[in-house]
Formats: C-alpha cells, sequence, structure tokens
C-alpha cells in the first residue's frame, strides 16, 4: 500500500525542515517544494522545484498530495519577493492550487498577531493572506506561531549575540510581552493537525510554556553565559529612525516592519486552540537554554 502524501511548501526552512523530519517519523511520504530544491537533502524526501508567487509552477508539487502545509516565510522584502508576493498572493496561488487538486487538508502558518488593520506591513500581509486561503479553501487549519527559536539559532541566536556586548540597547523600555516557542513543537502541533477532522476551519495559536517580557529573555541568556551586560532602555522613535537607514543597506539588518513587531506583545490568546487541543506540552524558554 502507497503511503499518502504530504507536500510541505518551504520544507528547506527553518519551520520547515522540522516539519519534514516530523512527518517522515510519523509514516508519511514527504514531497518538499520549494525555489532550491536541492536544498532537502533529506533521505526519502520527494525534492520539487516551484514558487509560489507563480501559481504554474505549482501543480506538480500539489498532484496527488493528501495534504499541503505552506511553511514558506518572509520577515524581509527583497526584489521581487515582497510581503505581498508571499504572504498574500503567494499563499493564495497555493490555496487554489491545493483545492483544483483536490487535497483533503491545507495547514497554512501565519503568525500571532494578524490584523488586516496594523501599521506593520508584514502583520497587515499575514491577515491578508488567511483571509484569501479561507477564501479558496474553507476548510484549511490556520497555524499562528509566536516568536520561533531553537537552543541554538532563531530568537536565541539573536539574544546570544546581544548579550556580548557591554551595554545592550532594550526595545523600548523591554517589557513587550513574547511567548518563545521550540521550533520542534511548532512542527509537533502542524502533524498533530493533518488529517484531524477537528482541525478544519479552525485557527491554532502556537505558544512556549511561559510568557516572558523581552527583558527578562535577556536577562535569561546573560545568566546563561555569566554575562554582567547593562540594559539601556531606547525609545522605539530612535528605533524606527535606525532602521529607515540600516533597512536600506545590504542584509538588512533591522527594518521598520522588525521595530513595529517589538512593540506589540505576541503571546497566544487564551480563548485560542493551541498545543492543549492536541494534547502536546510546550517546552519553556528556559529549558531550551539549558539544553
Amino acid at each position: 500500500m502507497n503511503k499518502q502524501i504530504v507536500t510541505v511548501f518551504g520544507g528547506t526552512g527553518f519551520l520547515g525542515t522540522e516539519v519534514v523530519e516530523i512527518l517522515l517519523r510519523r509514516g508519511w511520504a514527504v514531497r518538499v517544494a520549494s525555489r532550491h530544491p536541492k536544498a532537502a537533502a533529506i533521505e526519502n524526501v520527494v525534492p520539487v522545484k516551484c514558487d509560489v508567487r507563480d501559481a504554474s509552477s505549482l501543480d506538480s508539487a500539489v498532484e496527488g498530495a493528501t495534504a499541503i502545509v505552506n511553511a514558506v516565510s518572509l520577515y524581509v522584502e527583497r526584489g521581487q519577493s515582497t510581503f505581498e508576493a508571499i504572504h498574500v498572493e503567494g499563499a493564495a496561488h497555493v490555496a487554489r492550487c491545493a483545492r483544483n487538486a483536490g487535497v483533503s487538508h491545507l495547514v497554512h502558518v501565519s503568525g500571532i498577531g494578524a490584523n488586516r488593520r496594523a501599521k506593520s506591513r508584514y502583520v497587515r500581509a499575514r491577515a491578508h493572506g488567511e483571509q484569501r486561503v479561507r477564501k479558496a479553501f474553507p476548510d484549511a487549519t490556520v497555524v499562528r506561531p509566536s516568536v520561533i527559536t531553537s537552543s541554538d539559532a532563531g530568537f536565541v541566536r539573536s539574544l546570544e549575540l546581544l548579550s556580548r556586548l557591554p551595554v545592550i540597547p532594550l526595545f523600548g523600555s523591554g517589557n513587550t510581552r513574547l511567548q518563545p516557542v521550540w521550533v520542534r513543537d511548532v512542527a509537533a502541533g502542524i502533524a498533530g493537525v493533518i488529517g484531524s477532522k477537528k482541525a478544519r476551519g479552525r485557527t491554532y495559536e502556537f505558544g512556549g510554556a511561559a510568557q516572558y517580557s523581552y527583558r527578562q529573555c535577556l536577562r535569561l541568556v546573560l545568566r546563561k553565559h555569566r554575562r554582567r551586560g547593562i540594559l539601556i532602555p531606547v525609545p522605539f522613535a530612535l528605533w524606527r529612525a535606525l532602521a529607515v537607514v540600516l533597512e536600506r543597506l545590504p542584509g538588512a539588518l533591522l527594518t521598520r516592519d522588525q521595530v513595529m513587531l517589538m512593540q506589540r506583545d505576541n503571546v497566544v490568546d487564551d480563548s485560542a486552540h493551541g498545543f492543549d487541543d492536541l494534547f502536546l506540552t510546550p517546552a519553556s524558554f528556559e529549558s531550551l537554554l539549558e539544553s
């Protein structure tokens, strides 16, 4: 008997790679769809070259698939890779293609705080993308993670780099609340909703075991490395002015959208579906730092 196929768009990325690995362990046949399929150097994975910006390139990626996971993400705009192109139009292309191919289940990865009226273009694009996905594929499951990290990459890595400075600038007063979530926990959550009839049409918010202020996260990292950095509040207006310059440089070390994201809490809504519905217990930020 042939295994059922799950196609993971963005399966070579930070989250997508973990999704691919857990699906393989659970017995699915996995197809990785990306612009750079050679990066999917995982045994028993079928790589497919496609680009979510080009609807005509998606057919071979979804053909014969039982489920689709869209984990394509973009945090800094570059050339034709804009928030609109990836998170809105690209998401709509995947959803329409999945519907036309008769795919049973679509899981669309968005982000906590998606809001069509937000000042951040990134946040607005995420919200419009969800709307377009729902229109094309009403039974899609939307997954909204908080700040995704691992013990040595993502959010933790950025904090560790900052912790090496003798004076560490905070975003505002450093009181923005976050709920850092382990990338493997998010992947497990995504794997858990695939094939679940209860999950169809629902939105899930995935956050770690506890909430922290940005200042607390930095202090935990400093304590781990036994460092004594001085935390200095920096007004958001100054960060925005700095971002205007930095976002134009190669590599875009900081953008205005990233500054705006740090002005709003990024935590799971108490009324949202989440890990509890899937009988999963997420790791805490402290446990990640200790691993």
